[in-house]
């Protein structure tokens, strides 16, 4: 075991990514149908679309603002029952690292500890709104990572 604090010199011991602070960035629920939307096609199923956005910027040296943006729209027939539009953000204190480690730490790992907030934040949000809480699947951050990465070689090879 190792006594030392992380970074220390002679450390092997890694420094950590430390969550500064997290807050509730942007948020927005309306359901443009209410009060109609309850009382009609009550046993219809909802069809929720949800779009997920992380976005990053520095603040200072090592430190970085991680906002991870959640859209969900709910519809029932051709009505929409609610939009919910939440931004959750953190500021993180980053160890020094190569550029593909720190995007990857920016880009995945926060948003990875931001999710639960959010997600506790939307549900909440949906059931005083009247519904049924919207309880949102884990989502694959890393697959996002690669996926935006694989899109941006091939725009540049374009």
């Amino acid at each position: 075991m190792n006594d030392t604090p992380a970074g220390a010199a002679g450390s092997n011991v890694p420094q950590q990514m430390t969550v500064n602070a997290q807050y509730m960035k942007d948020f927005s629920f309306e359901s443009p149908s209410a009060p109609r939307i309850f009382g009609e096609q009550p046993n219809a199923e909802p069809r929720v679309e949800v779009n997920v956005n992380v976005t990053s910027q520095p603040l200072a040296e090592n430190v970085y603002e991680v906002a991870l943006r959640l859209k969900t729209e709910s519809k029932i027939g051709d009505k929409t029952a609610f939009i919910c539009d939440l931004t959750y953000a953190c500021i993180a204190t980053m160890p020094a690292m190569a550029e593909p480690q720190l995007r990857a730490a920016l880009m995945v790992e926060c948003p990875r500890l931001l999710f639960p907030f959010a997600r506790a934040i939307i549900a909440d949000a949906v059931r005083e709104g009247g519904f049924p809480p919207l309880m949102l699947a884990p989502v694959d951050f890393a697959g996002m990572l690669r996926q935006n990465e694989a899109q941006a070689r091939s725009a540049a090879n374009a």
